[in-house]
């Protein structure tokens, strides 16, 4: 199964003028239950935060959340005593396990972009953690940067407790990656910028693509291009 999903299908919403977000997901407002999750990946928001604002304090709970920062930085604070400062490029993920508070908050005048993924964790109950990590994936080109993932242990990349990797890449005009997959996994593709075929399907940018019973995704790029891959299971996480 391959599905696309046009930028235009995405749900759009906005909070006071200091935040406009694109869901791909179920999310706040949106409630689609053909469109809940996606093995266990059960957000992904596209962020613009307008300059001195952001994300008051708010709860978590049994979930593991990812957090890329595209554009801007972004000032981070949490129950668990952290206060740091994850600017573009970099990445966080948080264990929400048990329980936790934070916030996210523009502090500069220019607005930020940011990517939010959510996922169901392959444990209930784990201790709330935080880490993030800059991994300079904006500027890599031609091949895919793991920026967090659960499936094995590498060099400069976050861990989360989840069965899944989420990659960054770029592309130039005419080159090609071919992610190899199993039946068993699903796989989902953002495009961030230019334009793609996966599998053969015309992609834009803002349009996402999910892929079912593939052991390869072919994608070439017919103009420069960035997008993110999401590598999930195939069976669902239910709590």
């Amino acid at each position: 199964m391959i599905k696309l999903i046009t930028a235009a299908e995405r749900h759009q919403a906005s909070i006071d003028d200091w935040l406009k977000s694109n869901y791909l997901f179920s999310f706040a407002d949106y409630y689609d239950p053909a469109n809940v999750q996606f093995g266990p990946l059960r957000a992904f928001n596209d962020d613009y935060v307008a300059g001195k604002s952001g994300f008051p304090s708010h709860p978590h709970a049994d979930m593991e959340i990812v957090m890329i920062v595209l554009s801007g930085t972004f000032t981070h604070k949490d129950s668990l005593g952290n206060d740091t400062t994850i600017a573009a490029g970099q990445v966080q993920r948080i264990t929400a396990g048990t329980g936790i508070t934070h916030s996210e908050s523009n502090d500069t005048e220019d607005e930020a972009h940011l990517l939010q993924l959510w996922f169901l964790p392959n444990k209930r109950g784990l201790a709330p953690s935080y880490e993030h990590m800059p991994i300079d994936f904006l500027n890599a080109d031609n091949k895919l940067i793991p920026l967090v993932t659960g499936q094995k242990v590498l060099e400069d990349v976050l861990y989360m407790n989840s069965n899944s990797t989420v990659y960054y890449a770029n592309l130039k005009q005419g080159d090609e990656i071919d992610f190899r997959t199993f039946k068993i996994r699903k796989t989902l593709i953002y495009m961030l910028s230019g334009n793609c075929l996966i599998n053969n399907l015309e992609t834009e940018a803002s349009d996402q693509v999910r892929l079912e019973d593939q052991e390869v995704v072919a994608i070439h790029a017919t103009a420069d291009s960035s997008f993110i891959l999401v590598d999930v299971p195939a069976l669902e996480v239910n709590y």
